[in-house]
């Protein structure tokens, strides 16, 4: 049995490259070991900065491990001597790094230090915002920078610690300026590419809301941990309640300029799948139109489902840790306020406690319908007030008969009890109109019936009278309070067919993952938890644990309150959404495994095709030279033996080509190409490669410093986009190449003046046995751009196209400095990213 403790994890988070991450690691480092902790430095990336290397002074570091890749050397973390070590605290650098291949290493640093975790080790790391998976897409279009190395947020997110290294825009440009980040030759660029203010704004603005959210997820789980129900107000957040009536936009710009006045401030709206009076008002096309004008807002929309509106209201709100509630005036006129009691925004603000309530005013306040009933199921209130109504009312109108008695007769005084009756019923249901209508009974026998002033039981068609009058009664008060519940049985229905219909737009919407889906149940019905099991959890009748079936060995639990019988109606109705999403899930995961094998099919389909006619050529041709030459009934001129014995060579040369680049597409998917990169200078491959090129316009490559390349993969690159850019430039135009060297990258141009290519097309130009414009692979098999690409990568470049100013297409080759051997540096704006500081 393993009783290790798990190792901390504590993440430095930088705003920007360049902000200080792996000095305050290290100074931690210093700190820690100096009050006796046994710490080592596993790695640590110091980029030739002097302020950060001084810091490793009096720190134990481990040994780096060499390794051989792809022609060149590089050093990673030797994670066996750390483990052999075992010290309490490990510093480790990069968190986001891709390790290099082989060796038996992990893929990426995160995991390393993962095991490092697993094997009770603290550890100290450092990561950029940029690097984080969530935020790559947003950085790629903030900086034009894609981010090859990231980490999943979940991995940072459970961190023990994460401390936030941010820097002014200003500070770190003049940090740049002065030479603490990179080397004099490439602070120009950098400032000028990644580096401008507008970049690092946004970078810090991203980090900050990162981290943020971090924070209120730790405040979340101590409040719910410590069962802490108060709101604590460290950050603004506004709920606004609809009912789907006309008045929702109102409420909704109103909340969200409340939840502007404060930087971070979130708004939230929520709706409350009800089965009372107002339930049955609710427009799905108004619910839908705001939800739409919530989201472009800024907020997010949530459903809910409660009986009784104002505590789901109140209850969401603490939940969310909300500090402000916005509700509408009420629709309902004077009268239906008189008679029905308090409403919705009464009850929130006396149950709010410390959240503020806001009742907005609007142009339907006072306009609504007159309501039987505000709610569910008959209060205590109205369970009390029935019965006493039954015997008060009829005594009271008793008293007010006799006062004009005479004036009224027999009949018109037995309609108005018969009318009290009913009036109770409406009040408090059959029991109390049976209670009214005995009383009435009597009270009707002895003072309006002669003899007045005593009971005339004796009498047969006096009792009948009275017994009718019963009858009557309670038939009415019986049909009153059977309609009353079918109506509210039809609002229930209508309440919950609501509530899925609102579940189902969010799916038809797309987004809906599993998690989000569990997220949703659990909010919709006010538990603690929502989760997906295999098998159904032991648990008592009454333990507030519900579990329902949501497919094939799936079951959707929920914790924390014991649902109703309707409750769980509807929640049936959600576990089977979950279930779909799972059988959609795993069908997506089918799909993907599928998917290579119909690469590999649609591969070898195209590979037949072409071989059967480009192979076929130059064979053909160069038998046909052969067999000419041999043949004896023919006499040939030494000029025709020379042109048959060119064309056999010729055809032998293109099929000698065919097969390299067949073979070479093949090792390059196979991962098994030999490289061997060594510094080569751009002026020792140009010539040779642009050789069967008539007429290029050179330009620029004397001054370009060596790259890490394969000279003779670098040299068929440059040949085939030089000799497809010949292909598609017009007469009379020539072909340019020209480079340039850019933050520690060299970026070789090959342009054609053709007709270009529109953007959406431009990807298949890089498949194999792909022809743009071609339908039967007449002109070659297309395997010169693919192989390009291909070979260019290998050597830890890309290539991309882009269009020509004044019309054309432009092959554009990025590739490492030879000094850069350790990879490339995203945050000078390279086209890859590769461990940036």
């Amino acid at each position: 049995m393993n009783d290790v403790r798990r190792g901390r994890l504590k993440v430095y988070l930088g705003a920007a490259p360049g902000v200080g991450k792996t000095y305050r690691m290290l100074d931690e480092a210093r700190r820690r070991a100096a009050r006796g902790a046994d710490v080592v430095v596993g790695f640590a990336e110091c980029h030739g900065r002097p302020l950060t290397e001084a810091m490793l002074d009096g720190l134990e570091v481990v040994s780096r491990s060499p390794c051989a890749y792809r022609g060149g050397y590089f050093e990673e973390m030797d994670l066996p001597a750390v483990l052999a070590r075992r010290p309490e605290v490990a510093v480790v650098d990069e968190f986001a790094h891709s390790n290099i291949p082989g060796g038996g290493r992990n893929a990426k640093r995160w995991q390393d230090i993962d095991v490092l975790l697993a094997a009770g080790i603290d550890v100290v790391t450092a990561v950029n915002v940029q690097h984080l998976a969530s935020l790559k897409d947003v950085v790629e279009k903030i900086t034009g920078v894609p981010q090859h190395e990231t980490v999943p947020d979940d991995v940072v997110r459970r961190a023990r610690q994460i401390e936030l290294i941010d820097m002014p825009p200003e500070g770190l440009r003049r940090r740049m300026a002065h030479g603490n980040i990179y080397a004099p030759e490439k602070i120009d660029a950098a400032l000028a590419n990644y580096f401008r203010p507008g970049n690092l704004t946004a970078l810090r603005q991203l980090a900050l809301l990162w981290v943020a959210d971090r924070v209120d997820e730790a405040l979340h789980t101590y409040r719910a941990e410590h069962a802490i129900g108060g709101v604590w107000e460290t950050r603004e957040r506004v709920v606004v309640a609809l009912t789907g009536g006309p008045e929702g936009d109102t409420l909704i710009r109103r909340a969200a300029r409340i939840a502007d006045r404060s930087a971070g401030g979130d708004l939230l709206a929520v709706h409350v799948a009800r089965s009372d009076g107002l339930a049955a008002g609710v427009s799905h096309a108004s619910l839908a139109r705001q939800r739409r004008l919530v989201e472009d807002l800024g907020g997010s929309y949530h459903s809910v489902v409660g009986d009784d509106v104002a505590t789901a209201l109140v209850d969401f709100a603490r939940t969310e840790n909300a500090t402000q509630l916005v509700l509408g005036t009420s629709r309902r006129g004077r009268l239906e306020r008189f008679l029905t009691g308090p409403g919705t925004g009464e009850t929130v603000t006396e149950l709010s406690g410390d959240i503020d309530v806001h009742r907005v005013t609007h142009e339907r306040a006072g306009r609504g319908t007159l309501l039987p009933s505000r709610r569910r199921t008959l209060s205590t209130a109205r369970l009390i007030a029935g019965p006493v109504a039954g015997l008060v009312l009829p005594v009271l109108l008793t008293f007010c008969l006799a006062q004009v008695r005479g004036t009224v007769n027999l009949t018109s005084e037995a309609l108005l009890f018969l009318l009290a009756v009913v009036g109770v019923a409406c009040i408090g249901g059959v029991a109390s109109a049976v209670i009214a209508s005995v009383t009435a009974s009597l009270l009707l026998n002895y003072w309006f019936i002669p003899p007045i002033g005593q009971f005339t039981l004796d009498d047969p068609n006096a009792l009948l009278a009275l017994g009718v009058f019963t009858v009557v009664a309670a038939t009415v008060a019986a049909v009153v309070d059977r309609s009353l519940r079918l109506s509210r049985r039809s609002a229930r229905a209508t309440a919950e067919a609501e509530t899925m219909s609102s579940l189902a737009g969010s799916i038809v919407r797309g987004g809906q993952t599993i998690p989000a889906l569990l997220e949703r149940t659990r909010e919709t019905f006010g538990t603690d938890s929502a989760e997906l099991v295999d098998a159904p959890p032991d648990h008592e009748v009454g333990s507030g644990v519900t579990t329902v079936p949501a497919g094939p060995g799936a079951y959707l639990v929920l914790r924390g309150r014991t649902l109703s019988s309707s409750e769980r109606r509807v929640l049936a109705a959600f576990a089977a959404h979950v279930g779909s999403a799972v059988e959609r899930a795993q069908l997506a995961e089918a799909a993907a495994e599928i998917e290579p094998v119909k690469a590999a099919d649609r591969l070898r389909t195209a590979l037949l095709r072409a071989v059967g006619h480009d192979l076929r050529t130059p064979l053909a041709a160069g038998w046909a030279a052969v067999t000419s030459l041999r043949g004896r009934d023919v006499e040939f001129s030494e000029e025709d033996r020379d042109e048959l014995l060119a064309t056999a060579d010729e055809s032998m040369a293109k099929l000698n080509r065919l097969l390299e680049n067949l073979l070479d597409l093949s090792r390059l998917e196979a991962g098994v190409l030999p490289l061997n990169l060594r510094a080569t200078s751009l002026e020792e491959v140009l010539p040779m490669a642009l050789a069967d090129v008539p007429d290029v316009d050179l330009r620029d490559v004397e001054s370009i410093p060596p790259v890490l390349v394969d000279p003779p993969l670098l040299e068929r690159v440059i040949a085939n986009l030089a000799g497809n850019a010949a292909r598609h430039t017009p007469a009379g135009r020539r072909v340019m190449v020209t480079a340039s060297a850019l933050g520690g990258r060299v970026e070789l141009r090959v342009v054609d003046r053709g007709p270009g290519l529109p953007s959406t097309g431009r990807e298949r130009l890089f498949e194999p046995f792909q022809r743009l414009g071609d339908t039967d692979n007449t002109t070659g098999l297309g395997l010169g751009l693919a192989l390009a690409r291909g070979l260019t990568e290998a050597m830890n470049g890309s290539l991309t196209p882009e269009d020509t100013p004044g019309g054309g297409l432009t092959m554009v080759v990025s590739l490492p400095l030879a000094d850069r051997a350790s990879g490339p540096d995203p945050a000078t704006a390279t086209p890859t990213s590769h461990g940036a500081p």
